[in-house]
């Protein structure tokens, strides 16, 4: 089951992604948890807090989910 993130931008930010869904306490744990946790990005991994997600992408983490970006 795929929960929707409804954003009011053009894009958001992994790190900002994490932070918004509650998936990390704060930004300061993000570097941490992207080196720990696996996250696919449209099926491909990806580790980059900086990383832009745009409306349609699909996000997967391990144990927490499947997340797709909405407008």
């Amino acid at each position: 089951m795929q929960t929707e993130v409804v954003i009011t931008s053009e894009y958001i930010t992994l790190g900002q992604f994490l932070k918004f869904e509650n998936l990390i306490e704060s930004g300061g744990n993000v570097k941490v948890f992207l080196a720990e946790v696996p996250v696919l990005i449209n099926g491909e991994p990806d580790n980059r807090r900086g990383r832009k997600l745009y409306p349609g992408d699909t996000i997967s983490i391990e144990e927490m989910g499947e997340f797709i970006i909405a407008a």
